[in-house]
């Protein structure tokens, strides 16, 4: 093992600042360059998707894929969960039936069985029985008549504010509650920082624009701004994991690759009529549709992140864009970029959230009376290839010693660390005990009290509601 090589990631979303923490193990020396003040300040995330359960459109390796890497990034990032559970409704209007679903649930629950059989600690989503569990319009009933819980300990208690609350003759039997929990941008962005602060052979470059990138036959030059300075430095391996930016990477060095990028965004509201736990409630639908998919994500003192899959709300006209042979990086609209680095005007986030306010009130009607509470979470998504329905990918490669980050979903952090180690072995860089390494002592040396006042400091520093640095129901 060679510890003096040195390893440059440009891009620290989390993507780049989670492999930046897990290669810090290996004593290599590591530089992560990010733009922005704060790390993990890309696009909207808000579920862990443990199943891919809100995608009826990927196959069954991807779901067991996703269930597999959730699970490693919850035991990564365990400050950063909220522990409540998920409820997938379809609405009467929609095409599909919820029995649809039940084939790909029993194979998930087997293959969440098969995980903790393999490693005890992987039961980190309840038992592997009540992986899911189906509720019946007379069961519904039911519960609608009860007291809410303070303090849901069963998924009978968890549901019974969503009984409670929807428009009953509105959806199709049964409901199938979910064990995918809460992903907390803010609380991710605590934990990868106080983690990576610890470890001394990370140097951190926030507020730093890489300018350019020279490749040699064993090496890279990259020149980079920080403070008003200009600073040329050579690295042995490059890593790319400048998100949505990541084809300006490759147009440096000269690279082709087939990417698309999107623009989306979700929309923060305040509803003072609930005072309970809730769970995340997705009502499916056809994606661009005035009927595509109403997500709804509570966060605590009546805050609640609003996602509905129609041009009007989550998704942009003109918001899905490609590369082309001429430059590997997709060209949004200047209306993006202004957005994602100017910010937002008041009227757009005004109709966008009120329009997400009604998608989500044709369902739960007493929603009608929630209001604005910020500008809207909002972000650039790449997504490799040319198939805009991917949800699981990880990394590419480009000759030995370059590597693209290409997640679609934060859960497949660590697998994409596999295989950047992988590659690093094969150089002699680090030695062999480090591929498939799932170390998760960093998570334990945090403190849940430097979590909250670093993920609350990041929740004003970017001008958001202090309550949304916390989750409902805590690790």
């Amino acid at each position: 093992m060679d510890t003096t090589k040195k390893i440059a990631i440009v891009g620290g979303g989390i993507a780049g600042a989670s492999v930046a923490l897990y290669l810090a193990k290996t004593g290599l020396s590591i530089t992560l360059f990010d733009k922005e003040k704060s790390l993990v300040s890309g696009p909207p995330m808000c579920h862990l998707h443990a199943g891919g359960n809100l995608y009826r459109e990927i196959d069954d390796n991807q779901c067991k894929m996703l269930l597999q890497q959730s699970i490693e990034l919850l035991r990564f990032y365990p400050y950063a969960i909220d522990f409540r559970p998920t409820v997938i409704a379809t609405p009467t209007t929609d095409e599909s039936e919820p029995s649809d679903l039940f084939p790909r649930l029993k194979m998930l629950q087997a293959e969440y069985r098969h995980l903790i059989e393999l490693d005890p600690n992987n039961e980190v989503l309840g038992k592997s029985e009540e992986y899911f569990k189906c509720f019946s319009k007379e069961e519904m009933l039911l519960l609608k008549e009860k007291e809410s819980v303070q303090h849901p300990q069963t998924l009978d208690e968890w549901m019974i504010p969503v009984a409670k609350n929807i428009e009953l003759e509105k959806i199709k039997y049964p409901l199938i509650m979910v064990q995918e929990y809460g992903l907390n941008v803010f609380r991710i962005s605590a934990s990868v920082t106080l983690g990576l602060e610890k470890q001394e052979n990370v140097g951190l470059k926030t507020e730093t624009e890489v300018l350019d990138i020279k490749k040699y036959e064993t090496s890279f030059k990259i020149t980079y701004k920080h403070d008003d300075e200009v600073v040329t430095e050579d690295f042995d391996y490059l890593i790319n994991a400048a998100g949505f930016r990541s084809g300006e990477i490759d147009d440096m060095l000269g690279i082709k690759r087939d990417r698309l990028v999107e623009f989306k965004a979700a929309y923060v509201t305040k509803c003072n009529k609930y005072d309970t736990l809730w769970p995340e409630v997705i009502f499916h639908g056809k994606r661009g549709t005035p009927q595509g998919m109403a997500q709804f994500t509570p966060y605590p003192d009546g805050y609640f992140q609003l996602h509905g899959m129609t041009k009007d709300i989550t998704l942009f006209d003109n918001g899905l864009v490609r590369s082309n042979a001429l430059s590997a990086q997709p060209k949004l609209d200047d209306m993006f970029i202004k957005k994602i680095d100017q910010g937002w005007c008041f009227t757009v986030t005004q109709s966008r959230t009120q329009a997400a306010i009604e998608h989500l009130a044709q369902y739960i009607p007493a929603f009608k009376d929630a209001k604005v509470a910020s500008k809207p979470l909002y972000g650039a998504q790449q997504i490799p290839g040319d198939d805009a329905d991917l949800r699981a990918s990880e990394v590419s490669f480009e000759g030995e010693r370059y590597a693209r980050c290409e997640i679609v979903k934060a859960s497949s952090i660590l697998t994409m660390a596999d295989a950047i180690v992988k590659k690093l072995i094969g150089l002699g860089f680090v030695d062999r005990e480090f591929y498939g390494q799932r170390d998760f002592t960093t998570a334990q040396t945090l403190k849940k009290e430097d979590v909250d006042r670093y993920a609350e400091l990041t929740c004003k520093e970017r001008e958001y509601p202090s309550s949304l640095a916390y989750v409902s129901n805590s690790y």
